[in-house]
C-alpha cells in the first residue's frame, strides 16, 4: 500500500533525512556550486523561494548569498531542523504545500524560485508540474530565475537494478526498491535499524512522477522562460531557466 508524500515523510523519512543526506556542509556547498555555475547574482535583499526546502541544503547558501529566503515544506520535523540552523540568516520557514507558494509572496515578486533535489517528482501529476512552472513565471521578477532538478526515471531499470542502496552504517541500512508504472515509479523505502542488539525493519512506499526532460523544458518555454543551463550528474537533471534569454547550456 502506498502513502502520500506528506505521510511518507512524516512517518518514515523525515526522522532520518539528515542522516540520508550526510554531511550538511558538503551538501550545501554542492548546492552553492550550482548557483555559481549559473552565475547567480548576489541577492541584495531580494526574495528567493525554496520549494520543498527540507533541512535547508539550498536555503542556507541562498541566504548567505544575500537573498531573503521563503523556505516551504510540509514536514514540521525538517523545518525544525532548518530553524535550528538559521541563526541571523534571513530565512522564513513556512509549513505549506509548495504549490501554494504564491500565497506567501503577497504582492512581492521573487528573484529566484528553486525546486531542487527530487522534489518536483513529488507532485501528483504532470499537470501540477506545468501549473507550478506557470505560477513561477507569474511571480518572478522580469530577470528572475527558475531552477529545477529531478531524478531521471525515464529509463526503466529491470531485475536487481531496481534495488538502490541509499546509505548504510553500523546502525542503519537504507535501501530503495523501484516499481515502474507508465507515468510514475513507486519508491519503496526499506530501513533496517539496529535497536539494542536486534535489527528492526520499517517499509513505506510512495509514488514519484516519471518526468520527461523535454516536457519540462517545453513547459517552461511555453510559460515565457529560456533554458539557460542544463547538466546531468549521476542521473540527476539540473535546469536553470531565466526570463532574460541568456544561455549557458552544457
Amino acid at each position: 500500500m502506498t502513502s502520500s508524500v506528506t505521510e511518507h515523510y512524516a512517518n518514515h523519512l523525515a526522522p532520518i533525512y539528515s542522516w540520508m543526506v550526510g554531511n550538511f556542509d558538503a551538501a550545501s556547498s554542492h548546492a552553492d556550486r550550482f548557483y555559481s555555475d549559473i552565475s547567480l547574482a548576489n541577492g541584495d535583499g531580494y526574495i528567493a523561494v525554496d520549494l520543498g526546502c527540507g533541512h535547508g541544503v539550498h536555503s542556507i547558501p541562498l541566504a548567505r548569498r544575500g537573498y531573503r529566503v521563503l523556505a516551504l515544506d510540509t514536514s514540521s520535523h525538517l523545518l525544525g531542523e532548518l530553524n535550528a540552523k538559521v541563526g541571523e540568516l534571513p530565512i522564513q520557514t513556512i509549513a505549506a504545500d509548495l504549490t501554494k507558494f504564491s500565497d506567501h509572496l503577497g504582492s512581492d515578486s521573487a528573484a529566484l524560485i528553486a525546486c531542487m533535489g527530487d522534489t518536483l517528482t513529488h507532485l501528483p501529476s504532470i499537470e501540477a508540474v506545468k501549473t507550478l512552472i506557470l505560477d513561477a513565471a507569474r511571480t518572478l521578477s522580469p530577470s528572475g530565475w527558475l531552477t529545477l532538478s529531478f531524478r531521471d526515471y525515464s529509463h526503466e531499470l529491470v531485475g536487481v537494478e531496481r534495488f538502490i542502496p541509499v546509505r548504510s552504517d553500523d546502525r542503519r541500512i537504507h535501501t530503495c526498491f523501484l516499481e515502474y508504472q507508465p507515468d510514475t515509479v513507486i519508491v519503496h523505502d526499506l530501513v533496517h535499524t539496529l535497536v539494542d542488539s536486534a535489527w528492526q525493519t520499517s517499509v513505506s512506499a510512495y509514488p514519484k512522477l516519471r518526468l520527461q526532460p523535454d516536457t519540462i523544458v517545453a513547459s517552461a518555454e511555453s510559460s515565457g522562460f529560456s533554458l539557460a543551463y542544463k547538466q546531468t550528474v549521476r542521473e540527476m537533471l539540473y535546469f536553470a531557466f531565466t526570463r532574460t534569454g541568456a544561455t549557458n547550456v552544457g
